[in-house]
Formats: structure tokens, C-alpha cells, sequence
């Protein structure tokens, strides 16, 4: 079994940081519009890109494992935010947007690498939000 940790310091105001295990120190608020500061890290930022590097990562790796001649990889992610009477709110919906280049290989080569991707992201596998696949692949 594997344990991840994070530490949080306060700073004052809506303002802290953050160390994680892996070694880096990071300034973080709440997001500017309420009541946070611009230019640092919100723990609603994180989320989303807590999905799509993960992802991204997984896409690596499938695309190691099934050799795929990858030339390039960017993928814009966003996260949608469902707010109730109560002012509790919810990510209820998230999407990724690949966009993929690859050279020598089918479409449906890269789609697989993409299933693999969704299976092995822990990220994608532990978040209740439904997650949106929107891939755009070129074959070169």
C-alpha cells in the first residue's frame, strides 16, 4: 500500500502553503473571487489538475507499452462546478480535451491507449465526478 502526504501551513487571510511528499513547497489560496490572491495555487486548480496529469501519465505509459510513435501530447482540462440553495457546492462534472499526434499507427491504436489510460488513473478512478473524454487525434 501506498500513503501520499501533504502538509499545510496557515499564512493569514485565506492564504497558506503547502509541502508534498515529493519534495516542492507551494503558495496556495482560495481562488481570487473570493477573497483569495491571484498568481498562486487554489485547491480548485489542483483538483483539475490532479486529473490531468494523472491522466496524462497513464497515457505515457500505454502509449510506451503499445508503441506508439507519440509526437506530441497537450490536453486542456476543466472542471465543472454545480452550486446548490444551500452555497455548498460540487465538482459534478469534469472534462479532458487530448490533443494527440502520432505517426505509423490507427486511430483506434491510440483509442486503446486512451482505455488504458482511464483504467489505470488513479486520479480518474477515485473522483466522483463524471469524467468527459474529448480526444482530437491526428495521425501523421
Amino acid at each position: 500500500m501506498v500513503t501520499y502526504k501533504t502538509d499545510v501551513e496557515w499564512k493569514g487571510g485565506h492564504n497558506g502553503e503547502v509541502r508534498l511528499s515529493n519534495g516542492p513547497v507551494l503558495p496556495f489560496s482560495a481562488p481570487a473571487a473570493i477573497q483569495g490572491v491571484e498568481g498562486v495555487l487554489t485547491p480548485e486548480d489542483a483538483f483539475v489538475a490532479a486529473l490531468n496529469t494523472c491522466y496524462a501519465l497513464m497515457f505515457i505509459w500505454s502509449v510506451e507499452r503499445l508503441k506508439i510513435d507519440l509526437v506530441s501530447y497537450t490536453c486542456e482540462a476543466e472542471g465543472h462546478v454545480e452550486e446548490f440553495l444551500d452555497r455548498t457546492s460540487t465538482f459534478d462534472r469534469m472534462t479532458l480535451k487530448p490533443k494527440i499526434v502520432a505517426r505509423g499507427c490507427t486511430e483506434e491504436k491510440i483509442r486503446r491507449a486512451l482505455e488504458l489510460a482511464e483504467k489505470y488513473s488513479l486520479i480518474w478512478q477515485s473522483i466522483k465526478a463524471k469524467v468527459v473524454l474529448e480526444p482530437e487525434i491526428t495521425i501523421a
